[in-house]
């Protein structure tokens, strides 16, 4: 493991503090010129205590890319156009996708671990979500989702009991959530398939697939590669191993549970542009997402 890892650990971030240790002459610099500033203006505002914000003149402006802001993003149009009457999310981030649909629609939220909000738009409730009685509190919605959650199930990372089928136990009471008709959306990690303890388990792409019963059919996938960026409409079967050549991309499924007679859904429908000439999928990025007057297309 290298240094700046082994710190990491405990909370240290070596890179972080040499920078800063770089920054500082220029802090007092500036300090030092305001001083001199308000010197000169008896008006002015006085200076309380120093606060030194020391990196935020080299940092970007923020971040537009990777897992989370692709599939909070993206997730989050889909609700917005999906017309569901309930909407029901196991453990995905608060202040990210939970935040994107409370803004327009009320969302209910299980945790293993407390939530204070008093957000009109979030209802929350706290459960081990491995244990089969937590779906019996929670009935059936029909528009489930569940994002960059379930790998974590089993390894103890959040509380929650070490169990190594974590993940398939989350599954099954996923599948329970879901109403007939409706619609189950997960996120996980996926490429070369590996548990990393007590971080996460990395998935093959077309792992979930092929774990989910038979009652559902994908209906569309979407992923983050390695590279922070977003690629939509991907065939699935198409470019599975192509996708398992990843070390660390996020898988965004978006499955339909079928009605009773209603036939099966096409399983990895939504072929990308270039796909069926046997364009390399990874070659594609598609980071340009739909504003949410159009989310109904999602």
């Amino acid at each position: 493991m290298k240094l700046f890892s082994l710190f990491m650990l405990f909370g240290i971030d070596l890179k972080k503090m040499v920078r800063s240790i770089a920054a500082l002459p220029g802090f007092f610099s500036d300090y030092k010129r305001l001083k001199a500033e308000l010197a000169s203006d008896e008006g002015a505002m006085k200076i309380g205590r120093l606060y030194p914000v020391l990196l935020d003149k080299t940092d970007s402006s923020g971040t537009a890319t990777g897992h989370y802001f692709h599939q909070d993003l993206l997730v989050a149009q889909k609700v917005f156009g999906s017309g569901a009457d309930r909407v029901v999310d196991i453990g995905s981030r608060v202040d990210g996708f939970v935040a994107h649909v409370a803004a327009f629609r009320k969302i209910e939220v299980v945790d293993i671990r407390d939530l204070h909000s008093d957000h009109d738009n979030i209802d929350f409730l706290q459960c081990d979500f491995m244990d089969k009685g937590s779906t019996q509190q929670l009935g059936q919605s029909d528009l489930v989702t569940c994002l960059h959650v379930l790998e974590h199930f089993g390894l103890g990372r959040y509380g929650d009991p070490i169990v190594t089928d974590g993940h398939i136990r989350g599954l099954r009471n996923l599948e329970r959530l879901v109403s007939d008709g409706g619609r189950l959306i997960v996120s996980v990690p996926i490429g070369r398939p590996r548990i990393e303890f007590n971080a996460h388990r990395i998935f093959s792409s077309g792992a979930l697939a092929s774990l989910i019963s038979d009652d559902f059919a994908l209906a569309d996938f979407a992923f983050v590669d390695d590279h922070g960026d977003l690629h939509t409409g991907v065939d699935l079967a198409a470019h599975q191993a192509e996708l398992d050549k990843m070390h660390f991309g996020c898988g965004i499924y978006d499955f339909r549970r079928t009605p009773p007679g209603g036939g099966q859904a096409i399983r990895g429908a939504g072929r990308a542009a270039g796909a069926e000439a046997g364009q390399p999928v990874l070659s594609r990025p598609d980071q340009t997402l739909r504003h949410p007057s159009e989310a109904g297309k999602i």
